[in-house]
């Protein structure tokens, strides 16, 4: 019961400082603002629904990474996302091979948005998918993202594209978000 109640407040604590993290490092100009200015977001259906999108995916952060699982105490990566985007109201395949269909292809790195799905091979240098991710942050000026996934070794977790391990395996993106606007 002990273990239990410690992993339930180490979950807690990851989820707080990874929402803090996201709150802290989105930039005020992806919203039209300076870094002065209090005035209010503009209303933009994708730019609400990329926040409902991450928020609502960083809530599992800590659950386990299983081979076919599909939750709700285990995910695989593409249980995980198809689970965070149901969360929202988008239906995906189920299927990293088949989710890589969805949407539009974002052909940049320096496109990416918060919310776009990010795709990596199996094996670096293997063009085949074995992977997939949820943007949570682009850094522009670095060329460099975070996202969220679902992965064997840390479970639900955010990751840097810059990490040596996905830089060498990234395949392509799409963007779901834009095919449902409200």
């Amino acid at each position: 019961m002990r273990i239990f109640a410690f992993e339930m407040a180490r979950r807690k604590l990851i989820y707080a400082l990874s929402l803090l993290i996201l709150t802290v490092s989105v930039p005020a100009r992806l919203y039209g603002q300076d870094s002065t200015s209090v005035a209010a977001v503009p209303v933009d259906s994708a730019v609400i629904k990329a926040d409902s999108l991450i928020r609502y995916a960083m809530k599992f952060i800590g659950t386990p990474y299983r081979l076919g699982a599909v939750g709700p105490k285990e995910y695989d990566c593409s249980s995980y996302v198809r689970k965070v985007y149901s969360g929202i109201g988008i239906d995906l395949p189920r299927y990293t091979w088949t989710q890589i269909k969805a949407g539009r292809e974002v052909s940049r790195i320096q496109d990416l948005q918060k919310g776009d799905l990010v795709f990596f091979g199996k094996k670096r240098g293997v063009r085949e998918i074995g992977h997939i991710g949820i943007v949570v942050n682009v850094d522009l000026e670095h060329s460099d993202f975070t996202f969220i996934h679902c992965g064997t070794a840390s479970g639900v977790s955010i990751q840097r594209f810059s990490h040596p391990y996905f830089l060498m395996r990234y395949m392509a993106a799409r963007r779901i978000l834009d095919d449902f606007q409200e």
